[in-house]
C-alpha cells in the first residue's frame, strides 16, 4: 500500500478561441484570435493563427495589418465564464478534490480514481477529454503526475503527442526533467531561469541535483519548494476551497469617445452589472467601490468611496457610484472608458442584520439580484438592464429591456 498521490492538470486548449468556435463552429479549421477589444490586444490564438505567427499580445491594429488572413473576434468574457463551469462541473464528478486554478485550468486528485472507475490513469484521462469535449465542446490536455510542478510539465509535454495526454510516474521524472529547460518550470519563469542559466543549471535536472544548501540562500523557501516538487513529493496540496478575490472590476473602451454624462452612466451601469453578478455567484458582499474615467488622451481618474452597507446589489451600488462619477465628470472633457472596482468582500451568509436598516426592501434586493441572475442564465446575459427612465431625471433608475439574446 502506498500514499502517493497522482495529480492531473486539465488544461483547456486556446480557451477563448474554443469557446468562440462552440458558438460558431465554422471557425473550426480557420485561424481565429480572440482580441481584448477594438482597440486591444489579442489574448488568445487558434493553432492555425500560431501558424501563421500571429504573436500574443499584439495590438489589434497592428495584428489586422500584418495578418489579415487571420479572423480577429471580441472577447466575451461572460460565455467563457458560463463554459468555464461546465467543464469545471464536470471534472467534480469524478473527484471530490478539485482545485480550479485559473478559467481555463484545474488541478484533480486522481489517486484512488483507478479502482472506482476500473481504468488506469490514461483510460481516466481520456474518458474525461472525450466528455469535456463533447459537453462543453472543449478539447483539453491532461498531464498527470504526482505532484502539481510535475503534473503541469506532463501537460506542456502532452501537447505535443496525439493523444495530448502524458503521464509521468516515478520512473520517467527524471527522463523528462532532462529535457525540460529551467525557465519551463512552473514557478521559475524567464527572469528566474535567466539567473539560474548563469549559475549552470540549464535544465530541470541540473536544478534538483543542487544541494539544498546551494538553492536557499540563493532562492529561499519557494525555491527549495519547488526542487521537492520537482522529486516527485507533493508541497502544495491541491485544495478545493475558493480563495475570495482581493477585487471585481469590470471596465471597457467605448466604440466611440464621448463627452454626454448619461451616456457615461448607463454605460457605468452595465459594469456595475456585470460585477454584480460575479458577486452573487461567489455569495459576497462589499463594503467598497472605485469608480475609474478615462479621457480620451489616456488620463485616468479614480473615486473610492466606503459603502453605509455591503451589499451586491445594482442600483444599491449605482447610488455611490453615480455621484462620484458626476464629481470627476467634465463636459469640457472627452472620455474614451468608465469602469467599476469592487472590494472589502465578506460572505453574505456571514452577514449581520442591523436594527436600523430597512431589512425588508434589503431581502426585496437580494431577490431582484437573484431573479437578473435567473433571466440571465435563462435568456442570454443583459436580457434585462438598468438604466435611465428619464434622462432629464438625473440617478433616476428603472429597467430598460434589451432584444434577447442567447
Amino acid at each position: 500500500m502506498t500514499n502517493q498521490k497522482y495529480i492531473a492538470l486539465i488544461d483547456c486548449d486556446s480557451f477563448f478561441v474554443s469557446c468562440e468556435r462552440v458558438r460558431t463552429p465554422e471557425l473550426n479549421g480557420l485561424p481565429v484570435s480572440v482580441v481584448s477589444g477594438e482597440r486591444g490586444c489579442v489574448i488568445s490564438r487558434s493553432r492555425e493563427a500560431k501558424m501563421l505567427g500571429v504573436p500574443m499580445g499584439i495590438p489589434l491594429f497592428q495584428a489586422v495589418e500584418k495578418y489579415p488572413e487571420c479572423i480577429y473576434i471580441n472577447a466575451n468574457h461572460y460565455n467563457y465564464t458560463k463554459i468555464s463551469q461546465q467543464v469545471m462541473s464536470i471534472l467534480k464528478e469524478y473527484s471530490p478534490n478539485v482545485e480550479v486554478y485559473s478559467i481555463d485550468e484545474a488541478f484533480v486528485d486522481f489517486t484512488g480514481l483507478t479502482k472506482l472507475y476500473k481504468k488506469n490513469y490514461f483510460k481516466l484521462a481520456r474518458e474525461i477529454q472525450k466528455r469535456i469535449l463533447e459537453e462543453a465542446g472543449i478539447p483539453v490536455t491532461i498531464g498527470v503526475s504526482r505532484t502539481k510542478t510535475l503534473a503541469k510539465l506532463a501537460s506542456d509535454k502532452a501537447k505535443n503527442t496525439s493523444y495530448r495526454v502524458a503521464l509521468v510516474g516515478k520512473s520517467s521524472i527524471n527522463h523528462l526533467l532532462e529535457y525540460t529547460d529551467i525557465q519551463e518550470v512552473w514557478g521559475i519563469g524567464r527572469k528566474l531561469g535567466i539567473k539560474l542559466r548563469g549559475l549552470g543549471v540549464r535544465t530541470a535536472l541540473d536544478y534538483i541535483k543542487k544541494d539544498d544548501k546551494w538553492i536557499k540562500p540563493k532562492f529561499g523557501k519557494n525555491g527549495l519548494g519547488v526542487k521537492t516538487e520537482l522529486i516527485g513529493t507533493i508541497v502544495s496540496p491541491i485544495s478545493s476551497e475558493v480563495e475570495l478575490p482581493k477585487s471585481i472590476s469590470d471596465t471597457k473602451s467605448f466604440l466611440q469617445f464621448s463627452s454626454d454624462l448619461n451616456f457615461l452612466k448607463n454605460e457605468l451601469s452595465v459594469h456595475i452589472h456585470a460585477c454584480c453578478v460575479r458577486l452573487r455567484r461567489i455569495e459576497c458582499k462589499c463594503s467598497t467601490i472605485g469608480v475609474i474615467l478615462k479621457t480620451k488622451d489616456f488620463r485616468t481618474l479614480f473615486s473610492k468611496v466606503k459603502l453605509e452597507n455591503p451589499t451586491d446589489f445594482e442600483f444599491e451600488i449605482s447610488r455611490s457610484a453615480f455621484p462620484a462619477l458626476a464629481e470627476m465628470y467634465s463636459s469640457n472633457e472627452v472620455y474614451r472608458s468608465v469602469g467599476i472596482v469592487l472590494e472589502d468582500f465578506n460572505k453574505s451568509a456571514e452577514e449581520q442584520l442591523s436594527l436600523f436598516n430597512n431589512n425588508e426592501k434589503k431581502e426585496q434586493n437580494e431577490k431582484l439580484g437573484k431573479s437578473l441572475d435567473t433571466l440571465e442564465k435563462k435568456f442570454g446575459r443583459n436580457i434585462v438592464r438598468t438604466g435611465f427612465v428619464n434622462k432629464d431625471i438625473p440617478f433616476k433608475q428603472g429597467f430598460l429591456t434589451k432584444p434577447q439574446e442567447v
